[in-house]
C-alpha cells in the first residue's frame, strides 16, 4: 500500500446540537485523487474545512504527511484550497493571480517567474499569462485557480465543489482535465462534491458520507457495483429495489421472496455474508443490468418478472423505460439505442424483465 498522505483518526465535530462529523476515521494515500461524496448536510464540507484548518475537530486528530496538524493555522499547513467560485482577482492577469501567494511570501522575482511558468505548463495555459480572468472561459478560470494552488507546492490540494460553477458540457470536460492534471503533478487531491458522476469519473477512491458518518470507502467500481447499504445504492446512480425475506440459502446463492410481489417466484441472487433463512433483505438492481423482452422464453437468465410499460423516454444514447411490476412497485430500465435490431417498446405493452443472479446486490438487514 502507498504511504499515507492524510489520516483522520476518530474525528468528530459539532455545530450546536448537530454532530456534523461523527467519529470519522480515514486514510488517504499519497498521490491519489480522493473524493468525499454526500448530500447537503452530510458533513463533507466540514471535513474539508478541518483539513484546511478553518475549523478544529472537537475530538480526534488529523495527520498530514504523518504529522498532527492540531492547532496548526491554515497558512502553516502543507495544503491549498481551491474554492467553487475560484476567487480570482479580476484586476490581475493570469500570471498575476498565480504569482500572488508567492509575492506575499516575498520570494525572489526570478523564482516567482520560474514557478509561475511551471504552473502554467501544468494546467496547459501557456500563452495566456497576460489575459485577465474576464477574458477566459469558465474552464480556463478553473485551471488558473488550480495553478494558483499548485504553485505553492502543497502536499495536498483540497477542492471544494470545484466544477460547480460550470455548465454541464464544460463540467464533463473538466472532470477528465482535473484528473489529467492530478496525474501529471502526482499530488494528493481531495475533492468534496455532491455530484455522483463527478466523483466516479475523477477519483481513484470515493468516500460516501451521510449525516456526519462515513458509510463506505472504495474504488468507483466497488461503490457502484457493490454498495453496502441501500442509501449508497440509491445515492450513487439509480437503482431498483425489492424488499422481502430470504427464503432459501444454497451455497453462495439464496432466494428472496418479495413482499410487494407475493405471487411471483422467489428471486435468485448472490447470498450476503451472514444471511440466514427468514432474514429481512433488500435486493438492489441497476437499471442498465436488466434485459427487456416481449418473449416468454429467453435463455441465459436466472430471474424473470412480468411488467407493463408505463412510459418510454428517449435520452439520445439510451431509452429509459418506467415499468409497473404491480400497483405498488415500479422499476426503471435503461436500454442502449445503438444496434439496428433493438426492439422499441410502447406504453401499455406487456414485457418480461430478466437478469442474472450475480447482477443484483442483496443487503441483509
Amino acid at each position: 500500500m502507498a504511504e499515507s498522505s492524510v489520516e483522520l483518526r476518530d474525528v468528530s465535530k459539532r455545530h450546536g446540537d448537530t454532530r456534523a462529523v461523527d467519529r470519522v476515521s480515514l486514510v488517504i494515500r499519497r498521490g491519489e485523487f480522493f473524493a468525499i461524496l454526500g448530500p447537503s448536510g452530510s458533513g463533507k464540507t466540514t471535513l474539508l474545512r478541518m483539513l484546511a484548518g478553518f475549523e478544529s475537530p472537537d475530538a480526534g486528530d488529523i495527520l498530514i504527511d504523518g504529522r498532527s496538524v492540531r492547532g496548526v493555522p491554515p497558512n502553516q499547513r502543507p495544503v491549498n484550497l481551491v474554492f467553487q467560485t475560484y476567487a480570482l482577482f479580476p484586476h490581475l492577469t493570469v500570471a498575476g493571480n498565480i504569482a500572488f501567494g508567492l509575492e506575499m511570501r516575498r520570494l525572489p522575482r526570478a523564482d516567482i517567474a520560474a514557478r509561475v511558468e511551471e504552473a502554467l505548463d501544468m494546467v496547459r495555459l501557456q500563452g495566456k499569462q497576460d489575459r485577465l480572468p474576464a477574458q477566459l472561459s469558465g474552464g480556463e478560470q478553473q485551471r488558473v485557480a488550480v495553478a494558483r494552488a499548485l504553485v505553492n507546492r502543497p502536499a495536498v490540494l483540497l477542492l471544494d465543489e470545484p466544477l460547480g460553477a460550470l455548465d454541464q458540457q464544460l463540467r464533463t470536460d473538466m472532470q477528465v482535465e482535473l484528473k489529467t492534471i492530478q496525474e501529471r503533478v502526482g499530488l494528493t487531491f481531495i475533492c468534496v462534491t455532491h455530484h455522483q458522476e463527478e466523483a466516479l469519473t475523477m477519483s481513484d477512491r470515493v468516500a460516501v458520507m451521510r449525516q456526519g458518518r462515513l458509510l463506505q470507502v472504495g474504488s468507483p467500481r466497488d461503490i457502484y457495483e457493490a454498495p453496502q447499504s441501500a442509501f449508497v445504492a440509491n445515492f450513487i446512480g439509480r437503482s431498483n429495489s425489492l424488499t422481502g425475506r430470504i427464503e432459501m440459502v444454497s451455497g453462495l446463492r439464496c432466494t428472496v421472496r418479495a413482499a410487494d410481489l407475493p405471487a411471483a417466484d422467489p428471486v435468485v441472487a448472490a447470498c450476503p455474508a451472514g444471511a440466514g433463512i427468514g432474514s429481512p433483505a433488500t435486493l438492489m438492481l441497476r437499471p442498465e443490468r436488466l434485459h427487456l423482452s416481449a418473449d416468454v422464453q429467453v435463455d441465459g437468465y436466472d430471474n424473470m418478472l412480468p411488467a407493463r410499460v408505463s412510459k418510454a423516454i428517449y435520452n439520445g444514447s439510451e431509452t429509459q423505460y418506467l415499468l409497473a411490476l404491480s400497483d405498488r412497485l415500479s422499476w426503471q430500465v435503461l436500454i442502449p439505442n445503438a444496434g439496428n435490431g433493438q426492439k422499441r417498446f410502447q406504453p401499455g405493452e406487456s414485457v418480461f424483465l430478466r437478469w442474472r443472479a450475480d447482477e443484483a446486490v442483496v443487503l441483509s438487514e
